[in-house]
């Protein structure tokens, strides 16, 4: 086990793309896998019928929340009886399911992934096909190509693509692993700096920027914004963590809303903040590199972009050339949310979105250059995407490049 990579939370981890008949398997009374035999590098050499407790669920992009059921999987050799009763020398391994919820939404061409966890409890994943939940999952435990008959296995897990960072935390949270994050020696300093409140976000960001004093966008646009991101997310879980501890503390005797509105409020707030951190990171960006903008200005039908470029007078002004003009839209994760920027800036044909989404789907990323929307991503997070897909992505220094080119023509 390596702390910070996929292996302090598993063991190993098979995929496979689900055959028309082992989703009828799934969906069926049949409820066994054959020819299994890649699960001995993660599950062992069954001796008997070994009973694993498991953890199932369906993915799929249309709900923000997986379809969860608990249960059991058993692993076992149907000829172990015979080698050792009549000294067939044959193995059939196998693996046993009950009917649920999950196994019921199984389909065809969907991604099955089954993960050992290091508490020897496995995780039973299906994931709708050609989805962007299934790309994240199978970019998440690094597999590439899953095209080939049977299960591909990935043990260890301790590479350079195992290490944990911003985009797998998220995706690993969505699957119900609790990743731990912690950066305890700027407890104190946040104590003493705010509190024991939450700061506004724009503060709170500022604060995470702080911390980095040797960081400038200078070093790299893209390579920044990930530092400051990371930093910030690593000092709210932090400072959240003594926060919920100290409140629960106290207890709530008895008060089941109290208790309830409590729990809201730090959901709420944790979905609120990673967007608006983004935002908040970017215009000091923006600002270091002396780019004109304005942030949430009004444009069309009270629509409100995040940046326009160079700003809403430009925009407003009839005369002034839309070529010239830029909008970014910013969401930390996309799902369908993107298509809301396409009503965002009417005088503006090529809008641009930056996210930090990872493995977005084809029919997505196809859909988006249809309707002449450019998906801009820090650099790091390319190596999701597929190869045809990197072409046609836009990293953020390329971007802000793009915006200051346009900026030195209406100077002149």
């Amino acid at each position: 086990m390596k702390q910070g990579y996929l292996s302090q939370y598993f063991d190993g981890v098979a995929a496979k793309i689900l055959s028309a008949v082992e989703a009828d398997i799934l969906t069926s009374h049949q409820h066994e896998f054959n020819g299994v035999e890649g699960l001995r590098n993660i599950l062992g050499e069954p001796i008997g019928k070994v009973k694993y407790e498991a953890r199932f669920l369906y993915l799929a992009d249309h709900d923000d929340e997986p379809v969860i059921e608990d249960g059991f999987l058993t692993w076992y050799d149907a000829r172990q009886k015979a080698r050792t009763e009549r000294g067939v020398m044959r193995y059939e391994y196998r693996l046993y399911f009950p009917e649920n919820t999950v196994t019921q939404f199984a389909n065809a061409g969907d991604v099955l992934v089954i993960a050992k966890k290091t508490d020897n409890t496995l995780l039973a994943i299906v994931a709708e096909n050609e989805t962007t939940i299934a790309r994240q999952i199978l970019w998440l435990f690094g597999f590439s190509d899953i095209s080939h008959p049977g299960f591909s296995i990935r043990e260890e897990l301790e590479s350079d693509q195992d290490r944990i960072e911003f985009a797998s935390r998220f995706i690993l949270e969505n699957i119900g692993i609790a990743v731990e994050t912690a950066a305890d020696n700027w407890l104190d300093g946040m104590l003493a700096k705010f509190d024991q409140h939450f700061p506004s976000t724009k503060e709170f960001s500022a604060y995470a920027r702080s911390t980095l004093p040797d960081l400038k966008p200078q070093d790299g646009h893209d390579e920044v914004l990930m530092a400051w991101m990371e930093r910030e997310e690593i000092l709210f879980r932090t400072f959240e963590k003594y926060l919920i501890g100290e409140r629960l503390s106290k207890g709530f005797d008895g008060d089941v809303d109290g208790f309830i509105s409590f729990s809201l409020s730090v959901q709420n707030r944790r979905k609120s903040r990673a967007g608006l951190a983004l935002e908040n990171h970017l215009e000091i960006l923006f600002q270091e590199c002396e780019i004109r903008y304005s942030r949430t200005a009004v444009t069309e039908n009270k629509s409100r972009p995040d940046f326009l470029f160079p700003g809403h007078k430009e925009y407003h002004d009839m005369e002034f050339d839309s070529l010239n003009l830029t909008m970014l839209g910013v969401k930390s994760t996309c799902k369908d949310r993107w298509r809301q920027v396409l009503a965002e800036a009417d005088r503006i044909e090529k809008k641009h979105l930056l996210t930090l989404e990872t493995a977005i789907s084809l029919n997505q990323t196809d859909e988006m250059q249809a309707k002449k929307l450019k998906l801009v991503l820090p650099k790091s997070l390319h190596s999701s995407y597929t190869e045809s897909q990197r072409e046609w992505l836009m990293d953020l220094k390329s971007f802000t490049n793009l915006v200051i080119e346009r900026q030195k023509k209406t100077d002149c």
